[in-house]
């Protein structure tokens, strides 16, 4: 029951951390299964969700730590000029908005989702991805900062980013 009531929630927070499908269903996979190990424990206490976060989380916080090989994105997006109705618009604004947050590092995907998609605070940042808060607002500041000028609307980042939020 647990799996099929929450398995979508954890793809979207996994599939943000890591930019890609694939990658983001073997994340909640793994994260599943652990969570399926300790489930005597987690069961009674109703933690089973923030349990199967915590090793998503952890579980991306070691693959950042692993020797980098280069990224390449594919293909381009496609012109604005092609599309014609706002729902074009919409998805290429998306679409555009993806790419800039694949662009970012690991560590600065994580805070933002963790940030702005999942509404934690710093320390709780911090804690999840067993950083210092220090490290949460120094990513969180480059991510943003490149974010700006990847996508230019997203100006009004700066509004959230000073309230500790």
């Amino acid at each position: 029951m647990f799996v099929r009531a929450r398995s979508h929630a954890l793809l979207r927070s996994a599939y943000l951390l890591t930019g890609d499908q694939h990658l983001a269903e073997d994340l909640v996979q793994e994260a599943l299964a652990r969570t399926h190990r300790a489930w005597a424990r987690l069961h009674e206490t109703g933690n089973a969700e923030a349990y199967a976060r915590r090793i998503m989380y952890h579980m991306q916080v070691s693959v950042w730590r692993r020797r980098k090989v280069a990224e390449d994105l594919p293909g381009e997006l496609p012109d604005r000029s092609d599309h014609r109705n706002e729902n074009a618009e919409a998805i290429t604004r998306r679409m555009t908005v993806e790419r800039a947050l694949r662009s970012l590092s690991a560590k600065q995907r994580a805070v933002v989702v963790l940030r702005y998609f999942e509404d934690h605070t710093e320390a709780e940042a911090a804690d999840l991805l067993g950083v210092s808060i220090s490290t949460v607002k120094t990513q969180t500041n480059r991510a943003l900062e490149r974010l700006r000028k990847l996508v230019p609307e997203l100006g009004n980042l700066r509004a959230a980013e000073g309230t500790g939020r």
